[in-house]
């Protein structure tokens, strides 16, 4: 639950300013996270075959880090967003209470997949989708283009599928994915620090 916070105060100490959306992205992800609590899973986990992938695709990963990023690509483009966009703070901002709520039903648990795993792969994948899109719209150019274009759905896959590794006990695999995930992370971490230094 920490490591969202810590995230987002890290980049926007390196990246410096504000940005648009804070305060809805804090609304919005608390009554989107009252809602699936109640709600529940959508897909049922099941074993560690298909079912238990596509709950983690849909329940775990992609579901809490995706929604944020299509809200905010819709407030843009109708215009209710004025200001500097940076769509990583806002699904971090939209996340934290999600894993807040998650935690308390998580603790029960003490799954450390749970508990220390999937608030990386959150916070690697609001990062990384938001440093794709970022290089994407600085500057048009068609390799940026295609690269981001790919790289932006392999992410949450890639994140979903690192999660059903480590559940399954398929370390090595695990940890692979993990790297295609963090890659962007760490890119994006280093170049805010390059930025704010020069």
């Amino acid at each position: 639950m920490l490591w969202l916070p810590l995230v987002y105060f890290l980049r926007r100490a390196f990246i410096g300013g504000s940005f648009t959306g804070g305060v809805w992205a804090l609304l919005l992800g608390s009554i989107t996270a009252i809602v699936q609590f109640f709600l529940g899973d959508l897909v049922y986990p099941g074993g560690f075959g298909y079912s238990r992938a596509l709950y983690g695709f849909v329940d775990i990963i992609c579901m809490p880090a995706l929604i944020p990023l299509f809200i905010y690509f819709l407030m843009i483009l109708i215009r209710r967003f004025q200001g500097d966009i940076d769509f990583g703070s806002f699904i971090l901002l939209w996340l934290m209470p999600f894993a807040a709520l998650r935690a308390l039903s998580w603790s029960a648990l003490n799954d450390p997949i749970l508990l220390i795993l999937v608030p990386l792969l959150w916070a690697a994948l609001a990062t990384g989708i938001s440093f794709f899109i970022t290089w994407m719209i600085g500057s048009f150019h068609v390799i940026k283009l295609l690269v981001s274009v790919i790289s932006i759905p392999v992410l949450p896959a890639a994140a979903a599928a690192a999660y059903w590794a480590f559940f399954s006990q398929k370390t090595l695999l695990g940890y692979g994915l993990l790297l295609i995930v963090f890659i962007p992370f760490g890119l994006s971490i280093f170049l805010d620090i390059y930025r704010a230094r020069n």
